[in-house]
């Protein structure tokens, strides 16, 4: 199908769907029983609420005052999945400042997407706790109690643990002065624990077993070792970097808060947990002694048509050699298959994490438990820089995507994150670090990265996931957030909003066809907007604001 007969198509199917919902009134800018002043019965208005996969496909009124017009997307108030006063007043507070209109529509639709759209089961636990636990670490003592959140990435009724710690980002600087959401994002981790502890290989997971929700199939046929209960698995795949996202949300929740509500015996084994995990995942292919290859604990086999599904040899993948430091990772975040096992960015942002956490439980009166978190993180750190930096003959020392401790590397970057690109972002380099800076050059061009994609409409860093032609705005978003050059962060944030003809970002753009997406609702990236327009104003408010603007700053 042609470029233009796919978005005429679009564009034929917005415009049904946008009289259909115009009539209905189950979402829009103003809620028409509310000015009738007839009384609303909640359970029978949502009822009502149309599935927002479909109604985010849709322009709908009231549009901005900027030359794109964009559309308002925010579900009606009673069609919300979650709300919090505190985020509403951030909304009011930014919109009313910013200058481009267009900018401000997107904030304003992205901000709170993934609370008015993807919060499928919350209960603030009502005061309970998760009980101790005595005896082995996986104790069923105190399952599923307390605060629990299932948080869907968006057009996918499933949570993957990366997507929903990254869209509770925005919130967590909140959470202290909103005692709504810190529930939320308490339950948030409380619900992360239990999938940590009973599939700590997944990536992907059904609705908690207490929420009531049926789960869904992935329609796929994977063979997969260890074995694990579909019913409680979207999808098994194995990526470092979604336990380092476990560890992030707590880390990032207690600095927010102070709060150590989470740290509960459930939490502890969930740690424990990733511990065995990276334990496991160190070993090499081929047993030091003997020489003789050692069988990996974890093994995916998909029947498909694309090699970035599954793993080869027979599910275990590609070797990897002894003595690194590193940890191996069979997926990368863009749930494509690593080449070579070590992924860089997965094991800098596991390094992190890991001495993060170490902090923690050490404030908590568990020094044992925070030396081999500390221990371990400082091996992942520097089996990165003795073995993840490779010297190119243009760019110098740059950091490598993926190695395998044999000399083998792979240079380029992937939008997912963690990437190459967010490696300040991880807290893992400074900005300035010549490294990174050598690395930023290499992958921000076509001559180093061959998957930044440039095209007559779009540009930015791709990946194999959906293709060569389609590069995924997230890369813009963490090009600003990474930059200091005003020009760069400005061409980047125009870059996205011209892309986001329907008032939300995407997942990824048709670099020769601005109007050629894939999803129309992807929460990860709408938050990935929020957190960048928040940054932005917090360290170059004139580029938003204005000149002569004052930092905003959520405190």
């Amino acid at each position: 199908m042609s470029y233009v007969l796919r978005s005429y198509l679009k564009w034929v199917i917005a415009v049904c769907w946008s009289i259909t919902y115009a009539s209905s009134g189950a979402y829009g800018y103003m809620d028409s029983q509310d000015l009738l002043g007839s009384p609303i019965n909640p359970d029978r208005y949502k009822a009502a609420c149309p599935e927002y996969a479909h109604y985010a496909m849709n322009p709908h009124r009231p549009l901005s005052g900027g030359p794109l017009a964009l559309p308002y997307q925010r579900p009606s108030s009673q069609c919300r999945t979650f709300s919090s006063p505190a985020v509403e007043r951030v909304i009011e507070d930014v919109i009313a400042q910013m200058e481009d209109k267009d900018l401000a529509r997107i904030f304003q639709n992205a901000f709170p997407n993934t609370l008015d759209t993807t919060i499928r089961w919350h209960v603030d636990g009502s005061g309970k706790k998760p009980t101790k636990a005595h005896g082995s670490r996986h104790a069923t003592h105190g399952h599923w109690e307390g605060a629990q959140s299932f948080i869907v990435t968006g057009d996918i009724n499933a949570e993957w643990l990366r997507d929903s710690t990254n869209q509770l980002v925005q919130y967590q600087a909140l959470a202290k002065k909103d005692k709504k959401l810190e529930k939320l994002i308490l339950g948030a981790i409380n619900t992360q624990v239990e999938y940590v502890i009973e599939s700590p290989y997944c990536n992907a997971f059904q609705p908690p077993p207490p929420s009531g929700e049926p789960p869904t199939s992935n329609g796929q046929d994977d063979l997969v070792h260890p074995a694990y209960e579909p019913s409680r698995v979207f999808e098994c795949k194995y990526e470092l970097d979604s336990l380092a996202h476990f560890l992030a949300l707590g880390n990032k929740f207690h600095k927010s808060t102070g709060s150590k509500d989470f740290l509960h015996p459930r939490w502890y084994a969930a740690v424990e947990t990733v511990i065995g995990v990276l334990d496991e995942q160190s070993k090499p292919t081929f047993d030091l002694d003997s020489g003789r290859y050692r069988r990996n604990e974890y093994s995916f086999q998909r029947r498909t048509v694309s090699g970035t599904e599954t793993l080869n040899l027979g599910g275990i993948g590609n070797p990897i050699n002894n003595g690194t430091g590193m940890v191996r990772s069979a997926f990368r975040p863009s749930d494509d298959a690593t080449i070579l096992g070590f992924f860089i960015p997965g094991n800098a942002m596991m390094a992190v994490e890991l001495k993060r956490t170490a902090e923690l439980v050490k404030s908590a009166g568990k020094a044992n438990l925070a030396k081999t978190l500390q221990a371990k993180g400082e091996a992942i750190e520097k089996g990165v820089w003795e073995h993840g930096v490779i010297n190119h003959k243009r760019y110098g020392d740059v950091f490598a995507f993926e190695v395998d401790g044999y000399g083998s590397a792979i240079l380029m970057d992937d939008a997912n994150i963690p990437s190459l690109l967010a490696l300040p972002l991880l807290g893992f380099v400074d900005a300035e670090n010549d490294v990174y800076q050598n690395t930023r050059k290499m992958i921000l061009e076509k001559a180093g990265n061959p998957y930044f994609l440039d095209g007559r409409a779009f540009s930015g860093i791709g990946g194999p996931h959906i293709g060569l032609t389609y590069a995924w705005p997230l890369s813009r978003l963490v090009q600003a957030m990474t930059s200091q050059d005003d020009k760069e962060i400005t061409d980047a944030l125009h870059a996205v909003r011209s892309s986001s003809r329907l008032g939300l970002v995407h997942e990824s753009i048709n670099v020769e066809q601005i109007t050629d997406y894939t999803r129309s609702w992807f929460a990860w990236a709408n938050s990935v907007f929020a957190q960048t327009i928040l940054d932005v104003a917090a360290r170059k408010p004139h580029l938003l604001f204005g000149k002569g603007a004052k930092p905003y700053i959520i405190e």
